[in-house]
């Protein structure tokens, strides 16, 4: 059994307590958050050891891990003291307001031998798990350009008065969003290496972007673009998109549905057919023990568990992937055109 604690019990903190509650390996032993109406109402329902000093926390509960879901600003320093007295820890994305923040920490955790990771659950999707496998084994040919997409309706009037609104809370488009879109196209095919220029564009928002557009390198050099927009109303919610094309096919996937295209009847996998296959998600996708918002969020939570009890390895959605996701941020931000 795997004790685990929470810092931070907003939505994601909420989110993950849920899914931990029920996991048949985890005992949550604890749960921090500075809002003493969040404290009470889980001390009162839910019997859960409750406090507003995550350092008392540590030193009552004496956890084996810890997941980090408090604004990022507030990361560095946590992680960093949960390191250094031997806690494995899942944070959430993105994992630091910049690289140079999360760079040491990456170091820390391989020298203490820490098991971490960073809630980046696109991948624990079935569809876009199914993209992995098929670019691995190259069956689409030499790949020759991609589209990395992602739209929806998180800013669609100018008011915003909330940490969206703020970067120093890693608020905005290219960090909120964006990031999901980088992470998932650094492990789809490879990590980006070169912005040869951006477009960080206001809609609503005065003081962050509501969308990121960027022209690419992959370090396969691949190029491709990046579009993504959080002020697009004809989207119900977040839809993450990547188009692959290759010598020999083309894959078009979202997290509901993985359209793959073959020349030739001998590049098929198993399954799969000469000319369109169409795939849905419920097709690609294992069972996972406790359902919330998608498979995927229960999928991520149990890999970070096993991980720690040495039945897997832990090697999807570390510190330092997350890290390269950030210094791709940074790089954005760089070469983005003046409007």
């Amino acid at each position: 059994m795997i004790n685990v604690a929470l810092i931070g019990a907003g939505k994601m903190g909420l989110s993950h307590l849920a899914i931990l509650g029920a996991h048949p390996e985890v005992k949550v032993v604890g749960v921090c958050d500075t809002a003493k109406l969040i404290t009470e109402a889980l001390t009162k329902y839910s019997g859960f050891n409750c406090y507003t000093d995550y350092l008392e926390m540590i030193e009552e509960v004496k956890p084996d891990a810890v997941f980090v879901a408090v604004p990022t600003k507030l990361h560095a320093p946590i992680v960093e003291k949960l390191i250094a007295k031997g806690i494995h820890i899942f944070a959430e994305k993105p994992f630091g307001l910049n690289p140079e923040e999360g760079i040491p920490l990456v170091k820390m955790a391989k020298e203490h031998n820490i098991v971490n990771m960073v809630g980046y659950h696109t991948k624990f999707v079935g569809t876009f798990q199914e993209v992995k496998k098929i670019v691995d084994l190259n069956l689409i040919g030499d790949i020759y350009h991609f589209q990395a997409e992602a739209y929806g309706p998180v800013v669609i009037k100018n008011k915003q008065n909330n940490w969206r609104a703020d970067p120093s809370e890693g608020g905005g488009c290219l960090m909120d969003y964006t990031c999901h879109v980088i992470d998932l196209l650094n492990y789809l095919i490879a990590p980006v290496t070169e912005v040869y220029s951006s477009i960080i564009k206001p809609i609503f928002s005065s003081h962050v972007d509501d969308a990121v557009y960027a022209l690419m390198k992959l370090d396969n050099d691949v190029t491709g673009v990046l579009s993504v927009n959080w002020s697009d109303e004809t989207y119900r919610k977040m839809s993450t998109s990547i188009t692959i094309i290759g010598t020999k096919g083309k894959i078009i996937s979202d997290a509901s549905e993985l359209k793959v295209y073959f020349k030739n009847e001998f590049d098929c996998p198993p399954g799969y057919s000469k000319g369109w296959n169409v795939k849905n998600v419920t097709e690609l996708t294992e069972d996972v023990d406790f359902y919330l918002r998608g498979e995927e969020y229960s999928a991520q939570i149990d890999y970070f568990i096993q991980a720690i009890m040495g039945k897997t390895e832990n090697n999807i959605n570390t510190f330092e992937t997350a890290c390269q996701t950030d210094q791709i941020i940074q790089m954005i931000k760089q070469k983005a055109v003046a409007l």
